[in-house]
């Protein structure tokens, strides 16, 4: 199985700054794609940001240009740069990984989460 774990989240007034990590363990074998997820009271978990193996990046549009994630393959780590946050971020963040683990002779590839971390942005 895959554990992760994040770490980052708080309490910041409105154009403010926070850093969120997220790093995974366990019988890796591999992992793909990675990302940050949120959801705020009421409604839907909805995808933030996401980063392939090779690095290639996609974000939801109400956070490019103030967004930006990253990864450290070597460390099974990704993390989310947060800047000039708006009290419409305020969420409960969630890492996601979709990750292969050693099952045997196998390799099976699952969608792993993260217990999550809040941000609240204050106005």
């Amino acid at each position: 199985q895959v554990r992760l774990v994040e770490s980052g989240g708080g309490l910041v007034q409105a154009g403010g700054s926070l850093r969120l990590s997220c790093a995974a363990s366990g019988s890796i074998f591999s992992i793909n794609a990675m990302g940050w997820y949120r959801q705020a009271p009421g409604k839907q978990r909805e995808l933030v940001a996401a980063i392939t193996s090779a690095g290639s990046t996609n974000y939801a549009d109400s956070v490019k240009g103030r967004f930006t994630i990253s990864r450290d393959n070597a460390k099974n780590s990704v993390y989310l740069q947060m800047n000039s946050l708006k009290p419409e971020d305020t969420a409960v963040y969630y890492c996601n990984a979709h990750a292969g683990v050693v099952a045997g002779t196998q390799i099976i590839f699952d969608d792993y989460w993260g217990q999550g971390t809040q941000v609240t942005v204050s106005s």
